[in-house]
């Protein structure tokens, strides 16, 4: 019988350290060797340098990944949603992606990102108080 012990794993370790290394080790492997994660952020501020929007994602195995998309709610429908993921799809494709994904609650913005050529290719149906979570996905 094999033993062991599990701990939480420090941040360096699971990045750079061994656990990292034997991961990428093993992916080199499969796809052979890519880039590091790169990544995506955006800040849209007002002419009052008050933040009105962002965007926060990466690119990953040369897929751009949108973890937040922002825009205070006196800006919407006015343009910059539009232009903050137009500006993140043009990075990521500069960093090599070709591909989008994303997920995002049916209250959030599924509509939005599906008017700009995102289609749904999953779901959670009930995921939080009845809502369904939406896995989005575009090619770039």
């Amino acid at each position: 019988m094999t033993a062991w012990t599990i701990i939480d794993a420090p941040q360096e370790e699971v990045r750079s350290g061994e656990l990292g290394r034997r991961l990428r080790r093993f992916n080199y492997g499969v796809v052979g060797e890519y880039p590091d994660s790169q990544p995506v952020w955006l800040s849209a501020r007002d002419p009052d340098d008050r933040m009105v929007g962002g965007l926060r994602g990466y690119v990953f195995l040369y897929w751009l990944h949108i973890d937040v998309l922002w825009v205070d709610e006196t800006l919407r429908a006015a343009g910059l949603g539009s232009e903050l993921l137009a500006q993140a799809e043009a990075k990521a494709k500069a960093l090599g992606a070709h591909s989008a994904k994303l997920d995002t609650f049916e209250w959030q913005a599924r509509d939005f990102y599906a008017k700009r050529g995102y289609r749904e290719f999953g779901r959670i149906d009930d995921h939080t108080d009845g809502y369904y979570l939406a896995f989005m996905m575009k090619k770039l």
